[in-house]
């Protein structure tokens, strides 16, 4: 490894990192803080690509229109300060994502991202034993003032010293379906790496265990969802790729029957399954806000409200539009309503075209892996894209850092494939 790949793999590792715990960084050095290590992560990004004469014209069409499309929602927004900063950060976060899709090969990518989850798993457990044994009580952020609420919200501490006390812990992130999100993408990463023999079966054991754990401890009803739905994703592909002619028919009939009787099961019956999981028909106020979100998105259903991603909590409607407990959420908790909402059908269709596209090509690209180590590598693109998507259904995280870097980079790695090595 040459001094500038192994600093590339630096460079993606920190950048994994920060995409996927920026709460630590904004709770931590507040928003200015994380803004500017956002920045010098975009420079540094951006450098590599000039570096690497990387064509920005043979990006997926999907891909490039969907950025488009943020981009001159600017002139309809209805608040356009908003916008600009939504598809800075956008655009910031699509950047680093077409550097580690371009500029480093796939199997450097899962070890930094692999690095990355477990320095956030790792630190989180360790975080909320410190917590737990030491200080004994729940933590604020740095450079928050909440001295004018009469009462803190539970949902406002980084860590509300749960770990000794049977509640969801929150980790480094603050919150617990970020952290369990963290543990999913671990789990993935980690799978992908067994298969490939891609890294030290002993270890990635131990760091399944301490992923398994965080699961255990979060409990994230949303992220157990899609960990199920990569499972049987899984599970379908391997026998996909097992079979040919005849018994690969078979095996495609029969995972339609599995999937049209799961998708039944969500219809006619989800209520069992929000009582075994130990969830509300509200799905935690997630209904309510959907309905709110979705009154305002019928006002203006073609284009939306204009693009912003992260909403803003001192720009209207935002300020208001979905608050409960005292409590003002920062998204429609789907991704899709959130597309609707913010950039109307017209976003529904780019968007879903973008989502189906990579779907599509990371599955044939699953199916067509070579038997060698170092290509089977190339199942993570669609196993994660199974993951997003069933997570895209309860959360908006699908539009914002980590989770939308990984539709682009699997976006670009599905369309543009390495050559089978000789």
């Amino acid at each position: 490894m040459t001094r500038r790949e192994a600093y590339q793999r630096y460079l993606a590792i920190l950048g994994f990192f920060t995409m996927t715990a920026g709460d630590l960084w904004r709770n931590l050095l507040s928003w200015w803080g994380w803004g500017a290590i956002c920045v010098i992560l975009l420079v540094l990004a951006v450098v590599e690509l000039v570096h690497a004469r990387i064509d920005l014209r043979r990006l997926p069409f999907t891909l490039i229109g969907f950025l488009l499309l943020t981009v001159v929602s600017i002139f309809w927004s209805d608040y356009p300060g908003a916008t600009v900063a939504g598809w800075a950060a956008t655009f910031s976060v699509a950047f680093f994502a077409i550097f580690l899709a371009t500029v480093i090969d796939l199997e450097t990518m899962l070890r930094a991202l692999g690095v990355a989850l477990r320095w956030i798993l790792g630190l989180s457990l360790v975080f909320e034993l410190v917590v737990a044994t030491f200080i004994r009580h729940p933590v604020l952020p740095f450079f928050v003032d909440y001295s004018k609420l009469h009462k803190i919200p539970p949902a406002f501490y980084w860590s509300r010293d749960l770990l000794f006390h049977g509640g969801q812990i929150q980790g480094i992130q603050g919150n617990s379906n970020l952290l369990a999100l963290a543990a999913l993408l671990a789990l993935i990463v980690f799978a992908v790496q067994w298969v490939s023999r891609t890294a030290s079966r002993v270890w990635l054991g131990f760091w399944a265990i301490v992923a398994v754990a965080s699961l255990a401890l979060t409990r994230s009803s949303t992220v157990l969802i899609a960990l199920a739905a990569v499972a049987l994703a899984g599970l379908f592909l391997g026998l996909v790729r097992a079979t040919s002619g005849v018994r690969r028919g078979v095996v495609y009939g029969g995972g339609a029957v599995v999937a049209l009787g799961i998708a039944g099961v969500a219809v006619f019956a989800n209520g069992l399954v929000l009582k075994v999981l130990g969830k509300s028909a509200e799905l935690t106020h997630r209904t309510q806000i959907w309905e709110w979100v979705l009154g305002y998105a019928n006002q203006r259903p073609v284009a939306g409200w204009g693009w912003v991603g992260y909403w803003v909590p001192w720009v209207e409607p935002f300020k208001h539009l979905a608050v409960i407990n005292g409590v003002t959420y920062l998204q429609a908790h789907d991704a899709w309503i959130d597309i609707y909402f913010q950039l109307g059908i017209i976003g529904l269709i780019v968007f879903g075209l973008l989502v189906l596209a990579a779907l599509g090509r990371s599955w044939f690209m699953a199916i067509e892996a070579g038997p060698r180590r170092a290509r089977l590598v190339e199942l993570f693109p669609f196993l994660v894209m199974v993951g997003l998507i069933v997570h895209s259904i309860a959360e908006s995280r699908l539009l914002v850092e980590i989770l939308f870097a990984l539709l682009v980079i699997s976006a670009i790695r599905s369309a543009q494939r390495e050559p089978e090595p000789d």
